[in-house]
């Protein structure tokens, strides 16, 4: 049985450079409006973006900026992301994907079990695998023999969407009411974007109270 961690990964963006470079996209268009484009310089995206963003409250020019993140985690979590319903998804798909031919499955392990809990929750895991191993060798084609996974089969999902988007994911996903381990891959998460793109993360903190997050949401 193939056990697995959870993670998110922020695709093509490496550096805070990379993420300044998206603030000056959503400068630029925003300058359209007041075809003020001529005014930008190298660092007016912070003056602009706290003055016209923050200040102002308008949120509608972040949407000119898309980030894709990889993200690792259980079926029962990926339930959950889907729900963030403005984001473009591309997942791995158990009709297909045949886990006795192409690759085996694997399992993300729910946190904070004791011993004993984990080694039921490994049991099952293993009833699960071997379930589905002699539906396949039954003739059951994947779509079929999926049945039998738990919501802890580990499953990539990319996800796309505007910066907006992802403030809004955010302030949703990191709260002290956030599942568990949705926090295992949004914390870090979190911390990612504030760390690459300056400005519009910075305001959230992590396990605050979703009552005081939806304040901040516009």
């Amino acid at each position: 049985m193939n056990i697995v961690g959870p993670y998110a990964k922020i695709m093509d963006l490496e550096s805070r450079e990379d993420g300044i470079r998206l603030l000056r996209k959503i400068e630029w268009c925003a300058r359209v409006s007041h075809a003020s484009e001529d005014a930008q310089t190298t660092d007016s995206w912070d003056r602009f973006i706290r003055s016209v963003v923050l200040t102002h409250g308008d949120w509608s020019v972040v949407e000119h900026a898309f980030l894709t993140v990889d993200f690792l985690i259980d079926r029962g979590i990926s339930h959950e992301l889907v729900r963030h319903r403005l984001f473009s998804y591309t997942q791995s798909s158990t009709r297909f994907i045949n886990y006795e031919k192409k690759m085996p499955p694997s399992f993300v392990v729910p946190p904070d079990l004791t011993q004993g809990q984990r080694s039921l929750w490994e049991v099952a895991m293993h009833q699960a695998e071997s379930n589905y191993r002699s539906l396949i060798q039954a003739g059951q084609p994947p779509q079929i023999a999926r049945s039998v996974f738990p919501n802890s089969l580990a499953t990539r999902i990319v996800t796309t969407g505007n910066l907006r988007n992802w403030r809004h994911l955010l302030l949703m996903r990191t709260t002290r009411e956030t599942h568990p381990q949705f926090r295992q891959i949004s914390l870090p998460l979190l911390e990612e974007f504030k760390s690459k793109i300056p400005i519009l993360f910075e305001d959230i903190e992590p396990l605050a109270k979703q009552s005081d997050n939806l304040k901040k949401m516009r």
